[in-house]
């Protein structure tokens, strides 16, 4: 069926076609957008509250959504998906790498919106080096200079992987020139070891405890770092471990939505628990109605 070019979904997908042409172009477009870009006078709105769709799984590898093992792979219906979500009443903004970013930023959806810049994304999914999460996409510089809310970064720690060690130091370092700029600083921690060599996350209380406490005292203060986090089983006990705030990550899509969504509203009545940063389970939900699953989780804040 061929879209009509006037509809919104015609206009979008129009845009989406043109964004290689300005780049290839026009490439000073994006620090264009970045520098008129109408930015939120504060992070949190009248709600007190965070939601944040996050976009960032493709510049690590990690393709795969439900179970399509490269459901993320096309570009293009991943931004006319992001747009779909940025739309939505509620939803406060987007956490991503440059290039998405850069993409959004062209296509002027993020006027108004919280942005959060992914920094650390060189832990290759599924790679022997997958520990080392070296810094490889925005420094904290950069993000100041794009106009954005904040950096994101992933730790994962592991006893047994001496890698571990250069990604402490460089998500502390992190941590540190973010506060600087009087930005985010949003970590997401793990407890992890490798089973049958791959790496995989403890999820339990006791593992998330320890992640908490790590991640809590990393850099030269913690005024700016808010926690990015699982639902775990007791999750009283495991948001006790620190009194930094705390957005709850939504993981991989769930085979039950309903369940999902039911654990987040129990862990969001948790006082350290301030919001949302949710990816593939709204953007590539099992009946594919992306609208309908945002607002589901809108209103579960």
């Amino acid at each position: 069926m061929t879209l009509d070019t006037e509809s919104p979904a015609g206009t979008r997908a129009r845009r989406i076609a043109g964004l290689t042409e300005t780049r290839a172009v026009r490439p000073e477009s994006i620090a264009e957008a970045a520098g008129r870009r109408a930015r939120r006078p504060a992070l949190l709105g009248e709600t007190g509250r965070l939601m944040i769709i996050a976009a960032d799984h493709p510049a690590r590898g990690a393709l795969a959504a439900g179970g399509d093992p490269v459901a993320m792979a096309d570009r293009g219906e991943l931004l006319d998906r992001i747009c779909t979500a940025l739309e939505r009443p509620g939803v406060d903004g987007v956490m991503a790498t440059p290039d998405v970013l850069e993409d959004l930023l062209l296509l002027g959806v993020l006027e108004h919106k919280i942005v959060i810049g992914s920094m650390n994304r060189g832990g290759l999914a599924g790679a022997s080096f997958e520990i080392d999460d070296r810094f490889t996409a925005y420094s904290a510089g950069a993000i100041a200079a794009s106009r954005f809310d904040g950096g994101k970064m992933l730790l994962r720690v592991d006893a047994d992987d001496p890698a571990t060690a250069d990604t402490l130091e460089g998500c502390a370092r992190a941590v540190t020139d973010l506060a600087g700029h009087g930005l985010m600083a949003m970590v997401e921690p793990f407890v992890s070891r490798r089973v049958d060599g791959r790496v995989r996350n403890d999820l339990s209380p006791e593992a998330m405890m320890r992640a908490i406490a790590i991640a809590s005292g990393l850099g030269a203060t913690s005024a700016r770092t808010w926690l990015k986090v699982p639902v775990v089983p007791d999750m009283e006990r495991v948001m006790a471990a620190s009194t930094l705030p705390a957005l709850l990550l939504g993981g991989e899509v769930s085979a039950d939505p309903r369940a999902a969504l039911e654990g987040w509203r129990r862990a969001l009545r948790l006082p350290t628990v301030r919001g949302l940063v949710v990816g593939r389970s709204l953007l590539y939900p099992p009946d594919g109605d992306v609208a309908a699953a945002v607002d589901a989780a809108v209103e579960a804040l």
